[in-house]
């Protein structure tokens, strides 16, 4: 088998990129339930892209309530490895639209980076297998591939994946495979490549303080009597001890083998301002990926504007947990509800109500599917991947391992330490991409070459 994906994938690059942007412009915020219609056009959209490169057989699929999902499919070699190609084509909402430098959903090119919702996280991740595809059928010189494959582009990452385990246990046996390429991680830097060996996993809550059956003038009564916002404030800051760390008791915090992070780096990466500080202790990477972490990311309760001088009868917070690899994301969270419970200030009434929750990930480094991911890495990048943890989440990840514990797991992916995935003006590397698409196709090809090589 001759391949010159070098030159093939130069070849389908312009055709991956405008497949990107055409899927970057479809609204597709799986949060969103008005934005159902945007998610099915999406998920049309991304199977004739699938069925366009070459895969026969294609569905549009749902398990029970879930968001649409594509599948689609294409047989290898007798004896070849099968590889599962993973991806989602739902995107987080924009946002406030002031806080982006052009329209979230229309792309565009700014010093070497593409802009837009979804551009990197995760449409880019799509756009890569559409591209790796491509340049493999380009190159094989029989018209097919060096593997059988299998893409799976979810449509509810975005929200914790909520269907999962139906969803697997309805199409187990579309999606059983060898090896598995999950395109929805980061790199190291622009320069640089990774493999995410570790995940964090993530849960949430939301909290309710009551301190009043109706609201108060807060002069009549202000004082002896406590209004639910300030008393969900003070209960909020109990979740972090005088350094940041989280203060949670029963929360595992391990260690990473991940290089450690330049200080000044991560600021600027984070765009932190002067005179604010890092939070916590021990090494960056530690706590960046290897440690929980405590966010309150939303609030209710009455706006700045139009406030009036009355006392907050009640108030809710909803609370991310980020959980350390090792830690069992369920009793995480149950330890978090357990903590409010117990920090409830001057007797307020407090109520938890538990979300989701998606379970760490370690992955196993040994075996030749990732021999071969670090080999392609390092020649289509020209600098050796690190292997790293990341603070993120992908709850597809640990179910699918549960499910398949067989199956050698990869996490790979586009995004870069000024991606901003999930915030305003999110952006794609173009060079990253182009590295990413060729290293995927490199991978491909490898794992094809085991066969030929085998005894």
């Amino acid at each position: 088998m001759t391949l010159d994906l070098a030159g093939a994938l130069w070849d389908v690059l312009p055709s991956a990129r405008a497949d990107l942007e055409r899927l970057v412009r479809i609204r597709s915020v799986s949060a969103d339930p008005d934005a159902a219609p945007q998610l099915w056009a999406s998920a049309s959209e991304v199977a004739g892209l699938l069925r366009g490169v070459g895969l026969p057989e294609v569905d549009v699929v749902t398990a029970g309530d879930s968001r649409p999902a594509v599948i689609g499919s294409r047989p290898g070699p007798p004896g070849a490895p099968h590889v599962l190609l993973y991806a989602h084509h739902d995107v987080q909402p924009p946002g406030d639209p002031a806080g982006w430098d052009s329209d979230p959903f229309e792309p565009v090119e700014r010093d070497g980076r593409l802009y837009g919702r979804g551009t990197a996280d995760d449409k880019a991740g799509v756009a890569v297998h559409l591209a790796a595809l491509r340049a493999l059928l380009g190159a094989h010189v029989d018209g097919g591939l060096p593997v059988g494959v299998t893409v799976l582009v979810e449509g509810e990452e975005e929200i914790g994946s909520p269907a999962l385990h139906d969803f697997l246990a309805a199409y187990a046996e579309r999606l059983r495979a060898d090896v598995v390429v999950f395109a929805d991680a980061g790199n190291w830097s622009t320069d640089v490549p990774a493999l995410t060996t570790t995940l964090r996993g993530g849960t949430n809550l939301v909290v309710e303080v009551r301190t009043l059956d109706h609201g108060l003038h807060s002069g009549m009564f202000g004082g002896p009597v406590p209004d639910a916002l300030t008393a969900l404030c003070r209960l909020l800051a109990t979740l972090h001890d005088e350094n940041g760390d989280v203060a949670v008791p029963g929360l595992v915090r391990g260690t990473t083998t991940s290089p450690d992070l330049d200080e000044e780096q991560l600021r600027a990466e984070a765009g932190l301002l002067d005179g604010v500080r890092l939070t916590g202790t021990g090494r960056l990477a530690d706590r960046l990926s290897a440690a929980p972490a405590l966010a309150v990311i939303g609030i209710d309760a009455p706006p700045v504007a139009g406030a009036a001088n009355t006392l907050i009868p009640v108030a809710r917070a909803k609370v991310s947990l980020r959980v350390a690899p090792g830690d069992d994301a369920d009793a995480a969270r149950d330890a978090l509800a357990a903590h409010l419970l117990a920090h409830a200030p001057w007797g307020a009434q407090v109520r938890a109500e538990a979300g989701g929750a998606a379970a760490p990930f370690t992955a196993r480094t040994g075996g030749q599917a990732y021999r071969c991911a670090r080999s392609a890495l390092e020649t289509a990048w020209g600098t050796p991947a690190v292997l790293a943890g990341a603070g993120g989440s992908i709850p597809f990840v640990t179910a699918y391992a549960g499910r398949f514990p067989d199956a050698e797991i990869l996490i790979t992916g586009v995004e870069d330490p000024d991606t901003r995935a999930h915030g305003a003006n999110e952006s794609l590397h173009l060079a990253t991409f182009e590295r990413a698409c060729l290293a995927e196709a490199l991978l491909l090809g490898k794992l094809g070459q085991r066969l030929e090589s085998a005894p």
